[in-house]
């Protein structure tokens, strides 16, 4: 019986648990939210789904209900807004996870926690320092959205499968993101080559397009209807569902990088294994000479984000 436990009833919250709940994943689902009617009455609400769905039980609590829990997802925070940047949320985002990780290791230490609270990269990397577990059960979300959307985007360029398309996005999950053109490929055949011998060829400025089409699309979501939620909970499905089946399946979460090109103590995106243990491993990835100076401009500007208090010190102490 797999217990997942979803910090944050809020879109992104509610919107995994529904996903969850729709594919199978979890048996045993409990929405936890500071605001306890807005759990309460989403859990209920979902629950009105029983006759359609898989056997599951939906329910929200407190803290406690993470004691018992396979996996804690932690969505709660200030939300993006219009025009802002997800950089910008670090400091109120940061007092939020501190306080969330310190509630949920009041019931337990076993758990999984993957982080979706934004600046994703950032929060990640200050609830491994606050939790002090090891780093394999404390990952973000990262860019398996920003890699999903990668791959649609080239998807409907190339008038084929999007399942069929093998592109990963790496490094933050924000403005700085990097999209692998040198390792992109058509089952095995790498987009160079394919879009070489395509009658509707491609020019580097359509390829290009695509590549700020996918970091624009928050934006423009967030504009046009004030939050992404679907597809980042089909995202985190994914990912939980690579960890209760054991899939070792290969997810660009972020995640502690040591030695990668250099970089060190510092949570970005990469391919990853993922199975039961969480992060079972780092993919050796080649970059071309471009691409390596842009994820390592990209680590630049993560770290550069992180709070002074956290960069200082073992654990990071909100301020009051």
């Amino acid at each position: 019986m797999a217990k997942v436990a979803i910090i944050g009833a809020g879109l992104v919250g509610s919107t995994a648990a529904y996903a969850l709940m729709v594919g199978g994943t979890a048996q045993e689902i409990v929405l936890i939210d500071k605001i306890e009617e807005k759990a309460r009455t989403e859990a209920m609400d979902l629950n009105h789904c029983a006759s359609f769905i898989p056997p599951a039980s939906i329910k929200s609590g407190g803290y406690e209900e993470c004691s018992n829990a396979d996996i804690v997802i932690i969505t709660a925070g200030a939300p993006q807004k219009p025009g802002q940047t997800r950089l910008e949320l670090v400091e109120i985002n940061a007092r939020i996870i501190t306080q969330i990780v310190n509630d949920i290791l009041t019931y337990t230490k076993e758990a999984i926690l993957i982080i979706v609270t934004n600046p994703v990269d950032i929060m990640s990397y200050i609830a491994w320092k606050v939790s002090g577990l090891p780093s394999s059960k404390v990952f973000g979300s990262g860019t398996v959205l920003d890699t999903s959307r990668f791959r649609y985007l080239l998807s409907a360029r190339c008038k084929l499968d999007p399942r069929n398309m093998h592109a990963y996005i790496v490094g933050e999950h924000g403005d700085s993101e990097v999209p692998l053109w040198s390792t992109a490929n058509v089952a095995g055949v790498s987009i160079e080559h394919f879009c070489a011998n395509c009658h509707d060829l491609c020019s580097q400025q359509g390829l290009e397009e695509i590549s700020f089409n996918v970091r624009q699309a928050a934006y423009e979501i967030i504009q046009g209807k004030g939050a992404t939620y679907f597809a980042i909970s089909l995202a985190v499905r994914r990912i939980v569902e690579s960890i209760l089946r054991d899939e070792h399946s290969v997810l660009t979460v972020s995640t502690l990088l040591e030695n990668i090109y250099g970089i060190n103590d510092l949570y970005l995106s990469f391919p990853c294994i993922i199975g039961r243990h969480g992060v079972e491993r780092v993919l050796p990835l080649e970059m071309d000479a471009e691409e390596k100076e842009q994820f390592l401009n990209s680590a630049h500007i993560v770290r550069e984000s992180i709070p002074q208090q956290i960069k200082m010190a073992g654990n990071f102490v909100p301020a009051m």
